[in-house]
């Protein structure tokens, strides 16, 4: 089953052409990477995912359904966007991780399973959100989202300026939630890590974007 299939969508961002003719499809179970440098319009495709923004023209659904009648608050329960900047409330990792389920009042993963899922032990529990690393804090960004239960994941680069085991432990959260049967869409300017991660891959470039692919079937000179 299709999870988001975006036909010919555009979307202007302050006067300026951002998304000018984007297909996209994502399967429900799959990882769907979305490939292409930076300003290529990466992030503002996934906040219309998201329904952060809607599309000024064009076709997106969710499901088989217009995601511009999907109640936003019930979309972001199921479908959660995990941004590239990781923001850390005040106050214990506990009640960072499970902050998104308290807001929605949603009975998702507990702290410490939602912890170990990104890659982190429970002892982490305790501790200061505000003071984490880097890749501490992304982890723990990722578990706040694996605490709803997501049906699918929205991923803003989630790898970006970590360092490598970081960036292993957070590539293999989102394999083992995919083989739960989760659905991921992946945004990434890394084309190897794209091939590692993703079924399929869908590139993106100057606003422009054709249907993705399978893996095997992408091509390293069409990304950039």
């Amino acid at each position: 089953m299709t999870a988001y299939r975006l036909k010919g969508v555009a979307k202007s961002v302050g006067g300026k052409e951002v998304l000018s003719s984007v297909d996209f499809e994502a399967r429900e179970g799959e990882v769907t990477a979305l490939v292409g440098p930076s300003g290529s319009g990466k992030s503002t495709l996934l906040r219309i995912l998201n329904r952060l923004i809607d599309p000024d023209r064009g076709i997106a659904e969710y499901r088989g359904e217009d995601l511009r009648l999907w109640d936003p608050l019930e979309l972001r329960r199921e479908a959660v966007l995990v941004p590239q900047e990781a923001v850390m409330f005040p106050g214990s990792v506990a009640e960072n991780v499970g902050y998104a389920a308290r807001l929605h009042g949603r009975a998702g993963m507990d702290s410490a399973a939602a912890l170990q899922a990104a890659g982190l032990p429970p002892s982490f529990l305790d501790r200061d959100a505000e003071r984490l690393s880097g890749g501490e804090r992304k982890r723990v960004s990722l578990a706040r989202a694996l605490a709803l239960a997501p049906r699918t994941l929205l991923l803003d680069e989630p790898t970006a300026g970590v360092d490598p085991r970081s960036a292993i432990s957070i590539e293999a959260s989102v394999m083992r939630m995919r083989d739960g049967g989760g659905t991921v869409v992946w945004v990434t300017h890394d084309v190897e890590q794209a091939l590692r991660v993703a079924d399929r891959i869908a590139n993106l470039k100057a606003g422009r974007a054709g249907p993705s692919q399978p893996r095997k079937d992408f091509r390293w000179g069409e990304a950039f």
